[in-house]
C-alpha cells in the first residue's frame, strides 16, 4: 500500500486507488486523441502519395512507372528506417506484443514518427500491405513516450501501452470495440479492471477523433444491400471456413518462411524493401487497372463487380505479393491484406454456392456473394491473426448488420480450428521466435521489479533524527553520516523527513529553530509488501530520492534509488539471485504477544542449555531499548524432505517456547515465539529476520569451527554475510550462567578498543546488561585501549573521556587502561587470563577488530584459549 499523507488530504493514494485511476483515465484519453490524430495523418499521407502514383500511370507507361516508383519509395522507406529507427521495421504488432510481455524493445516517439513515414512511403509505393498494423504500433509507441513524460509505474505503463495499441486499431478501422478485444484476445490477454477501463476509453477517443476530423469508417455496407443467410447455405459457410483455415495457415507459413529467407540474404533492408516494391509494381502493372488501387479493389470484391476469374487472380496476386512485402521487413500490416484475401475467397465460394443451388435461392446473386465476401473477410482474418472474436466484431462494426453475425461465427470458428490444426500458434509469436524472442505464456511479463518488494531490498537499519534536535545538532549529525536524508521520529513514530537541501540555504535564518520546525511533515511512505515497480513510480512521480517503509506509523526501513539501481545492476550483470532466496520453510508452531515495542530482537535458540543465558541477555537489552523479543527454533530436515510434509516431534520445543513466553510476561516484555521446519537453518533465520523487521539478532555461537566450516560456522557465517540488522554473537563460557543466579556476585568485564576508537557500539547493549546486577555489586568494567608498541599513547585522554561517558550512561565505574601489544587477539587473551574477566565485549565496528573478527584471528583465539563468555556486537 502506498500512502500520501498531506495535511490537506487524508485519503491514501495507491496505484489502483480511485484518484490514480482518474489520472490513468485522463492519460488514456490523451493517448486516444494522439492515436486518432496519427491515424488520420497516416491515412492522408498514404492517400496523397498513392494518388500521385496512380497519376503517374496515366502520364507514363505503367509497366515502367509502377515498378520504378515501388523500387525508389521502397528503398527510401528502408533507408529511413535503417538510419533513424530500426525498431520501426515490420508490421509492429509483434514488437508491441513483446514489449507488453516485458521485453526491453525500443518503443518511443522516434519509432512512432519513423513508422509513420515508412508506412506512408511503402503503402504509397503500392506494396500490398495495410496501415492498421502500423497504427497499432504507432499508438503503443506514443503511449510509451507519454508514460515517460508523465512518471508512471511499470505496471501502469504497460496498461497505457496496451491502451495506445487499442486506440491505434480503433482509429484505423473506426471500430472501438474491436480495438479493446484485440488487446484482450491477442496482445495482453488481461481483463483486469484498469486494463479494460483505459483500453475502452482510449479506443473510444481514438475512433471519435478519427471520425470527427475527417477519417471515414471502413464502410463495408453497400447501398441497398443487406446480408442474407439461410439454413441451406450452412454447408457452404463451413466450406468457406475450411478453405480460409487451410489457406490462412499456408499464408502464415509463407510469411514465416519468407522472413527467415530474407534475413539470410546478404543485402540491406533498403534494398530488400526496394526489390519487393519493384516486383509488386511489375506484377500489378500487368493486371487490370482495378488492381492498382488496393482500397478500391476491396470494394469491387465485396460488391461482386468482378468476374470469378479476375477475383481468383486478385487472390493469388495479393497472397504472394503480401508475403513478399511483409517478409522483407516493410512497415505495413496484415489486417487489410487479410480482409482483401478473405473477401476474394468469400466471393469465390459464394459464386460456387449460387452456381450449385442458386435456382432454389430466394435471393439474388449480388446479395449472396456480398454476404459470403463479408464472412470470408472474418474467416481469413481469423485464420491469419487467430483472434476470432476480434475478427467477428471488426466486420460487424463495419457493417452494423446483425444478419452477418451467424455467417461470421460459423466461418470464423471453423477457420480458427482448421488453421490452428494446420499451422498452430499466433503468427506474431512465430515472428518473434524468428527474432529470438520467446514469450512465456505462464508469465506475461519478466519485469523483475514487479516480482520484488520494498521489504526485499530496503535498509532495515535506519539512521533517524528526533524532532527536538536543534538545527546545529542536525547539521552535526548529517556531517557524521554518509546519508543525505533522514526520517524524523517522535518516540517510535515517523512524523517527518529531512534532507540536506532543506537546511543548506541560510543557517543564520534557522538559528533557534528545532528540527520539527523545518522538516517535511507526514511524508510519503510505502508498506513493506509494495512492489519495486510502484516504489520506482513514486520516486519518479514526486521526484524523491528515498521513501520510508512503515507498518502503520512504525518505521521499519528505508528504500532509496540507489537500492533499486543496485538490484538492477546485479540483474544486468547476470546475477539472478540478487536477494537471499529463502529456502522452503514451514511454521509449525507460532504465538503472538501484543506488539507494544518500538523494535524487535530475534533470538534463535539452537541448544536448549543456552536458552536461559541468551534469553536473559535478550530481556535485558529489550528492557533498555524498549524492544520486543521473537524466540525462534528451527528444526532442520534433509534437502530431499519437504518441510511442509516432514514429521517432526515438537513437544519439547513447545514447552521451551512456553517458558520463554512466561518469562516475558513476568518481565513485562512482549515475547513472540515460533518453531519452523526448514532445510537450511540460516535461510530460515534470515527469512524470519526480514519478515518480522528485526532490529537486532542475538545468536549463540559454539566458539569453535569444524575444519570444513569457515569462520564462525556455516550457519553463523551465512547470517553475518546477509543480514543487515544489528547482530550480537554470544560465545558462552564454560559456566553457562554468565550472570550469577542471585545477581549479587560482582563480575569483571573487559571492553577492548583500538587506538583512536570512538564511543563503542557496545552502548547499544551495555546499559541493559549492567541493569541485571543488583547494586552495589555492579560489575567492574575495564575499557582497554590496545595500541602497537611503535605507536604513542597520544589519544589516551580521548579513551578516558569515553570511559567517563560509559560511566555516566551506566552508573558504573569504568576504568580506562592502555595496553601495548603486537596482536589484538594476543592482548585480549593475555589480559583475560591474567585478571580473570568473566565477560569480554568486542565491537566488530572498531577499526582492526572488524577485520580480525571477520577474517578469523579473534574467533580462533577466543575458541582455543579463553574460557570466558565473549560478546561480539556488530551495529
Amino acid at each position: 500500500m502506498i500512502k500520501l499523507l498531506p495535511s490537506w488530504w487524508k485519503s491514501r493514494i495507491f496505484a489502483r486507488s480511485s484518484i490514480d485511476n482518474r489520472y490513468a483515465l485522463l492519460e488514456a484519453c490523451l493517448i486516444g486523441f494522439l492515436s486518432g490524430i496519427s491515424a488520420l495523418f497516416l491515412k492522408s499521407g498514404i492517400g496523397w502519395l498513392g494518388g500521385l502514383r496512380i497519376k503517374a500511370t496515366y502520364l507514363f507507361d505503367p509497366h515502367l512507372s509502377l515498378p520504378i516508383v515501388g523500387l525508389l519509395l521502397g528503398i527510401l522507406a528502408g533507408w529511413a528506417i535503417e538510419l533513424l529507427a530500426p525498431a520501426a521495421a515490420g508490421g509492429g504488432i509483434p514488437q508491441v506484443k513483446a514489449v507488453l510481455a516485458g521485453y526491453p524493445l525500443l518503443i518511443n516517439l522516434r519509432v512512432a514518427l519513423v513508422k509513420t513515414l515508412g508506412t506512408i512511403l511503402v503503402l504509397g509505393a503500392g506494396l500490398t500491405l495495410g496501415r492498421r498494423g502500423p497504427t497499432v504500433h504507432i499508438g503503443a509507441a506514443l503511449a510509451a513516450q507519454l508514460s515517460r513524460w508523465i512518471p508512471n509505474s511499470p505496471t501502469n505503463r504497460r496498461q497505457m501501452i496496451a491502451a495506445g495499441a487499442a486506440a491505434g486499431l480503433a482509429a484505423g478501422f473506426n471500430t472501438p470495440i474491436a480495438g479493446v478485444l484485440f488487446v484482450v484476445e491477442e496482445l495482453m490477454r488481461d481483463i483486469s479492471g484498469l486494463t479494460l477501463e483505459t483500453a475502452i476509453l482510449a479506443s473510444f477517443t481514438g475512433a471519435v477523433v478519427s471520425r470527427l476530423f475527417g477519417g471515414t469508417a471502413l464502410n463495408l455496407s453497400l447501398a441497398g444491400r443487406t446480408a442474407n443467410f439461410t439454413a441451406v447455405e450452412i454447408p457452404f459457410y463451413l466450406i468457406l471456413g475450411i478453405f480460409a483455415g487451410i489457406l490462412g495457415g499456408l499464408f502464415n507459413k509463407g510469411v514465416i518462411w519468407g522472413t527467415k529467407f530474407h534475413r539470410r540474404l546478404p543485402i540491406s533492408m533498403p534494398l530488400r524493401i526496394g526489390i519487393a516494391g519493384l516486383i509488386s509494381g511489375l506484377v500489378i502493372s500487368f493486371l487490370p487497372n482495378v488492381f492498382w488501387d488496393h482500397a478500391g479493389l476491396r470494394t469491387y470484391l465485396i460488391s461482386g463487380n468482378l468476374s470469378w476469374q479476375t477475383t481468383a487472380i486478385a487472390f493469388a496476386a495479393h497472397f504472394l505479393l503480401t508475403i513478399l512485402a511483409y517478409s522483407a521487413g516493410a512497415p505495413g500490416g496484415l489486417f487489410a491484406p487479410a480482409l482483401v484475401l478473405g473477401a476474394a475467397l468469400g466471393y469465390l465460394v459464394g459464386t460456387a454456392q449460387y452456381a450449385l443451388i442458386g435456382e432454389f435461392s430466394a435471393f439474388t446473386f449480388a446479395f449472396s456473394t456480398y454476404t459470403f465476401a463479408l464472412a470470408g473477410m472474418g474467416a481469413f482474418f481469423t485464420a491469419v491473426v487467430r483472434v476470432p472474436v476480434t475478427a467477428i466484431v471488426i466486420v460487424f462494426e463495419m457493417t452494423a448488420d446483425f444478419n452477418m453475425v451467424l455467417p461470421l461465427m460459423i466461418s470464423s470458428v471453423v477457420a480458427y480450428v482448421i488453421a490452428d490444426s494446420f499451422a498452430p500458434g499466433s503468427i506474431y509469436e512465430h515472428l518473434l521466435d524468428v527474432s529470438g524472442i520467446h514469450l512465456d505464456e505462464e508469465s506475461p511479463t519478466n519485469d523483475f521489479l514487479t516480482e520484488l518488494t520494498a521489504e526485499d531490498v530496503m535498509q532495515s537499519q535506519v539512521e533517524t533524527l528526533a524532532t527536538n534536535l536543534t538545527i546545529e545538532e542536525v547539521v552535526t549529525a548529517m556531517s557524521l553520516s554518509h546519508h543525505r536524508g533522514f526520517p524524523v521520529v517522535k518516540g517510535d513514530k515517523l512524523v517527518g523527513i529531512i534532507t540536506q537541501s532543506d537546511i543548506a540555504d541560510d543557517m543564520k535564518r534557522m538559528e533557534g529553530l528545532f528540527l520539527e520546525d523545518i522538516m517535511t511533515p507526514q511524508p510519503i511512505t510505502v508498506s513493506p509488501d509494495i512492489s519495486l515497480a510502484d516504489v520506482l513510480y513514486l520516486l519518479s512521480r514526486y521526484q524523491l530520492s528515498r521513501l520510508p517503509v512503515t507498518e502503520g506509523n512504525k518505521l521499519v526501513g528505508i528504500i532509496t534509488r540507489s537500492d533499486i539501481i543496485k538490484v538492477e545492476a546485479q540483474r544486468l550483470s547476470g546475477d539472478r539471485d540478487v536477494l537471499i532466496q529463502a529456502g522452503p520453510s514451514y511454521v509449525i508452531y507460532k504465538t503472538r504477544s501484543p506488539s507494544t515495542g518500538r523494535g524487535r530482537i530475534l533470538l534463535p535458540i539452537a541448544h536448549p542449555d543456552h536458552a536461559y543465558p541468551l534469553m536473559q541477555m535478550a530481556i535485558a537489552i529489550a528492557r533498555y531499548q524498549k524492544y520486543e523479543i521473537e524466540c525462534l527454533q528451527v528444526i532442520s530436515v534433509p534437502n530431499y524432505v519437504s518441510p511442509s510434509q516432514a514429521k517432526v516431534e515438537i513437544t519439547f520445543s513447545r514447552h521451551l517456547m512456553h517458558r520463554m513466553e512466561r518469562w516475558g510476561r513476568k518481565e513485562n516484555i512482549p515475547v513472540h515465539t515460533q518453531v519452523m521446519v526448514a532445510t537450511d537453518i540460516a535461510t530460515a533465520i534470515l527469512e524470519t529476520a526480514t519478515h518480522d523487521h528485526v532490529n537486532m539478532l542475538v545468536m549463540g555461537w559454539k566458539g569453535n569451527t569444524d575444519p570444513h566450516e569457515q569462520i564462525f560456522g556455516n550457519v553463523v557465517d551465512k547470517v553475518i554475510e546477509h543480514t543487515t540488522c544489528e547482530l550480537l554473537l554470544v560465545k558462552l563460557g564454560d559456566r553457562l550462567q554468565t550472570f550469577p543466579d542471585d545477581l549479587d556476585d560482582q563480575g569483571k568485564w573487559l571492553i577492548p578498543i583500538t587506538k583512536g576508537g570512538k564511543l563503542p557500539k557496545t552502548m547499544k547493549i551495555l546499559p541493559g546488561l549492567v541493569s541485571l546486577y543488583n547494586k552495589p555489586n555492579t560489575p567492574e568494567i575495564n575499557l582497554c585501549q590496545i595500541y602497537l608498541p611503535t605507536e604513542e599513547k597520544t589519544k589516551f585522554k580521548d579513551v578516558t573521556k569515553l570511559a567517563q561517558a560509559i560511566a555516566d550512561k551506566t552508573n558504573v565505574e569504568v576504568k580506562a587502561t592502555p595496553l601495548s601489544a603486537h596482536s589484538v587477539p594476543e592482548a585480549v587473551t593475555n589480559i583475560c587470563k591474567a585478571e580473570f574477566y568473566n565477560l569480554v565485549i568486542l565491537s566488530a565496528s572498531n577499526e582492526g577488530l572488524l577485520h580480525h573478527g571477520v577474517w578469523g584471528n579473534i574467533p580462533e583465539a577466543i575458541a582455543s584459549k579463553l574460557e570466558t563468555t565473549v560478546l561480539i556486537i556488530r551495529v
